[in-house]
């Protein structure tokens, strides 16, 4: 939901279908931005049932301007799903969804989860797994303020720090010495921070999975 979490989305998008379709396809894609400024003030205020209203306008205008497959994106605003899903008639496809799928075609049952302090600490995006078999594990409540630091004062204004890299890294660390079998980069910001070649075991960033997702299902 914030621009460079769009940004992603629009690239990652255009170059699926690109890479499905050849030549210089590129997608049928309608993009209705939200000020996240806004969205995140509400946000913080407990205002779910605004934010479900603004985006399920949003949903609308997208599904009325020709949209059959809507994603919302942002992992954290899935909180809303459900009601943003109900006021359209296309699919909204779940980022979870996604996600799950790919820990299935790679054999994982248990993964650990990094995304902001707010999906860490609420178990919406975590059930939403577990209903699909995933075994979820979150880092040390004692990192959640440094995850929510590199999200929102660094990665969402581009900025990609090694010291940051690093303190990310750490956090993964702990989490497979745990023994999980892969990590969820559960934020969209995080895939511009950590690279799967960084990690010894399989990095799911949730991106990569709903845009795949989303090609496949427009294109099918």
């Amino acid at each position: 939901m914030s621009w460079e979490s769009s940004a992603a989305y629009y690239e990652g998008i255009n170059k699926g279908v690109q890479a499905r379709l050849g030549g210089l396809s590129s997608a049928e894609l309608v993009l209705v931005s939200v000020d996240f400024g806004r969205m995140m003030a509400l946000l913080e205020a407990g205002e779910h049932d605004r934010i479900a209203a603004l985006l399920a306008d949003a949903a609308q205008r997208a599904e009325r301007a020709g949209a059959e497959v809507i994603l919302i994106c942002s992992t954290t605003f899935h909180v809303v799903h459900d009601q943003v899903a109900a006021a359209v008639s296309v699919p909204v496809l779940h980022q979870a969804d996604a996600l799950a799928e790919r820990c299935e075609s790679a054999g994982i049952t248990n993964v650990g989860f990094i995304g902001t302090a707010y999906t860490m600490q609420n178990d919406f995006f975590a059930q939403r797994l577990s209903a699909d078999g995933i075994d979820v594990a979150m880092p040390d409540e004692l990192h959640y303020d440094t995850v929510d630091s590199l999200i929102y004062d660094e990665l969402v204004f581009r900025k990609v720090n090694p010291s940051s890299r690093k303190r990310l890294l750490t956090i993964i660390d702990e989490l497979t010495d745990s023994g999980t079998q892969g990590v969820i980069l559960g934020a969209t910001e995080l895939s511009l921070l950590v690279r799967p070649e960084d990690v010894e075991v399989p990095v799911l960033d949730v991106i990569t999975a709903h845009v795949d997702a989303a090609v496949q299902r427009a294109l099918a």
